[in-house]
């Protein structure tokens, strides 16, 4: 009896230190196991903003970041020029952006004169546009996505002819009525509110007509602020709507140009608002 007793406490005390050694195996894999899971979900979570972050600056594009690509614009005899070095004096690789390698966007010293253009590569960096220009100042963008490159759109300052009016703050007044009729199309800004650091849609009604797509997009808005300093390129939220959202760091008077293709033509409408 007494033999018994001893074989099944001896035997009850193995199987208790083998279910503490299991456990304890258990317990110091298991926190490995849910560290290596929150490092995952981690990573995937970091992936998913800088993917959204990354849609954000192609959705609209401005004075972000520093620019490691330096445009040199000139003009003469009709055409414009632009020349692309990269911080080592290298020709940097563009990739497509809204089926171009290059949007060029020309604004006249009082932002009455507005040009959406697409130059063509002709050599190793350099890049042509015919176009007619008065005498006058200019002021030049270059939206380009360098490959591999921080860049930031910058105005550059050009002139045409002898006698040109030098860039200074426009005496801009904003609109009151915001339908424009542009080649027998009407579109009407909508929105709710202009106001600084707050996510702004700009809604376009174009009373019932329906845009062609146009550079890949709907539509296309490029905003500058009074003096031609501040640039913002945006395009729509989806495919399906003339709707856009952007944001205002600082108040003052910005004008923005809409543009939406109907029957093969591209208008252009022009509107002047306050950001308060």
């Amino acid at each position: 009896m007494k033999k018994g007793i001893m074989i099944w406490a001896i035997s009850a005390i193995v199987y208790l230190g083998i279910v503490i050694a299991g456990y304890s195996v258990y317990a110091s894999i298991n926190p490995k196991s849910e560290e290596h899971d929150n490092r995952a979900t981690t990573a995937q979570e970091e992936e998913s903003m800088n993917h959204q972050h990354s849609d954000q600056e192609h959705e609209n594009h401005g004075a972000n970041t520093t620019s490691e690509v330096t445009p040199k614009v000139s003009y003469a005899n009709g055409e414009i020029t632009i020349e692309l070095k990269d911080k080592n004096n290298h020709v940097p690789e563009l990739e497509v952006s809204h089926e171009k390698y290059m949007h060029f966007i020309v604004v006249s010293s009082d932002l009455k004169e507005y040009h959406h253009l697409h130059p063509e590569k002709k050599g190793d960096g350099i890049y042509q546009q015919k176009v007619s220009l008065v005498g006058d100042s200019y002021k030049a963008f270059v939206d380009i996505k360098p490959k591999g490159l921080q860049y930031s759109v910058m105005p550059i300052k050009f002139h045409v002819g002898e006698t040109h009016h030098e860039h200074g703050v426009n005496e801009l007044v904003a609109d009151s009525d915001f339908t424009k009729t542009i080649n027998g199309q009407t579109v009407e800004l909508t929105t709710e509110s202009f106001e600084v650091n707050k996510e702004i849609t700009l809604n376009f009604d174009v009373k019932d007509a329906k845009p062609e797509p146009h550079l890949g997009a709907l539509g296309h808005v490029v905003i500058l602020d009074e003096a031609g300093e501040k640039y913002i390129h945006v395009h729509p939220v989806s495919n399906g709507k003339t709707v856009f959202e952007t944001q205002f760091d600082k108040p003052g008077i910005y004008k923005l140009w809409a543009e939406f293709k109907f029957h093969g033509q591209v208008n252009v409408y022009p509107f002047v608002i306050e950001v308060k």
